[in-house]
């Protein structure tokens, strides 16, 4: 019923930047909190940024003052502003919504994620 489909990943080199985005679409009534999650190889996915319908924001600490968690309600899209970018930051990038369906049901939803490589 709901489909987050991120783009804007890449290779960039250490102390670049990179913006991503995610468009949610779908049966919406309105959405609360949207997310970015990171996974590296062999390691456990982690919460990197979250913006809640009031605008408020929480970030990992290890990408705090390099990231900025951005959205736009009007298209239901959510951003990720990453600079300084470091080869720790490589990962799989996922979005993530809680979503209120017309009818008033609750779902949260995943994107498939885009893979963000940090390499010289």
């Amino acid at each position: 019923q709901v489909q987050l489909v991120e783009s804007g990943g890449g290779l960039v080199q250490p102390g670049g930047s990179l913006r991503l985005s995610c468009a949610a679409s779908g049966n919406i009534f309105s959405i609360n909190d949207m997310g970015w999650y990171r996974q590296a190889p062999g390691k456990e996915r982690e919460l990197v940024a979250t913006i809640f319908s009031s605008g408020s924001t929480n970030y990992a600490d290890s990408v705090k003052g390099r990231f900025t968690i951005s959205r736009d309600n009007a298209t239901n899209t959510v951003y990720l502003q990453m600079n300084f970018l470091k080869p720790e930051d490589t990962a799989v990038y996922c979005c993530n919504a809680l979503v209120v369906l017309w009818g008033g049901s609750f779902v949260r939803s995943w994107g498939k994620g885009t893979l963000v490589t940090v390499s010289s």
